[in-house]
């Protein structure tokens, strides 16, 4: 891999290997605390949007691994607007060793690559959210023991988020399920494309109207917001027809008995989960909010510090 975009540009080799570096990463962290791989190495991170877990997993996987990571706000880079995108890349390519995009505009975070001398990670774009994708995946392996052959279900909006966990399943031989209200499914291309994934792995991808029917013998469930950053106009005709997809006990029960839960976060309590189920013994949701730093340290590890040619020879 050069840059990390969108997990739809890994081969089926980049992604299990962006797996197994984490695992292993984690499984040295909890040991030991991991070796410096990164050392004297920095992380630009590019915000337009806000963020909790994607600052501070970036943050302290850049440090537990040895190097520094330099937040810059929006009003510091007002990307594509105080200055074009690719003068950016450009410029910030020269001071450090990656960049990580958090950006509304997917075209954005390409243009950073297209231009930067170093590799880009997307933090999040309008398109899709791999780094979360990631951390959603290894949560699934350490809870279920696998992805290969489970059914997982995404309950709502057809987002970048649904997006990204999609292509993931496809490429791992999940079999994935997305149910959405009319007119808010996943994309045709977007579908087709990891169809064709599916097709070559032994997964499946199915799109649904019916909540309920998608929800029975779930492996994982998966909620998120109805209404991401950016579509805050459309917040009150979303309310008006998300309310069955809620993940709550009556749908969590027509899921296998030993299916989990999901969420990326920050979670609407109330609204598109239930705090019974948010806090219940199937939520996995705090520990794939920890596997975004896990994640996230097998990107980083891979792209600045050559961790895939070790794990390989390994």
């Amino acid at each position: 891999m050069k840059h990390f975009l969108a997990i739809a540009d890994l081969s089926t080799a980049e992604f299990n290997q962006v797996l197994s570096t984490a695992k292993k990463l984690k499984a040295e962290w909890r040991k030991r605390g991991n070796k410096p791989i990164l050392k004297n190495k920095t992380l630009g991170m590019v915000f337009q949007k806000p963020s909790l877990r994607t600052r501070v997993s970036f943050d302290m996987a850049m440090l537990q691994l040895g190097g520094q990571a330099l937040y810059l706000s929006p009003n510091e880079i007002g990307l594509g607007q105080r200055e074009s995108v690719g003068d950016v890349a450009r410029v910030l390519s020269r001071f450090v060793d990656g960049i990580m995009a958090r950006v509304f505009a997917h075209a954005h975070v390409t243009e950073l690559a297209q231009y930067s001398r170093v590799p880009v990670i997307n933090g999040l774009s309008d398109h899709e959210h791999p780094c979360q994708a990631l951390a959603d995946v290894l949560t699934i392996v350490e809870w279920r023991g696998k992805l290969k052959g489970l059914k997982v279900v995404f309950l709502g909006d057809g987002n970048n988020v649904a997006r990204s966990l999609m292509f993931a399943c496809a490429l791992g031989g999940a079999h994935f399920v997305c149910a959405s209200p009319q007119g808010y499914a996943l994309d045709d291309a977007s579908v087709a494309q990891a169809r064709a994934l599916a097709k070559k792995s032994g997964g499946s991808v199915e799109l649904l109207v019916d909540p309920k029917a998608a929800a029975r013998a779930a492996d994982v469930l998966y909620a998120d917001t109805w209404t991401s950053m950016g579509q805050e106009a459309e917040a009150a005709e979303r309310a008006k027809v998300f309310p069955p997809y809620q993940v709550n006990a009556a749908l969590v029960a027509l899921a296998k008995p030993n299916a989990i839960v999901l969420h990326c976060l920050p979670a609407h309590r109330g609204v598109e989960i239930t705090d019974e189920v948010m806090d219940g013994p199937q939520s996995a949701i705090f520990d794939q909010a920890e596997n975004r730093m896990h994640a996230q340290k097998a990107i980083v590890a891979i792209l600045m510090g050559g961790q895939a040619r070790r794990v390989k020879k390994a």
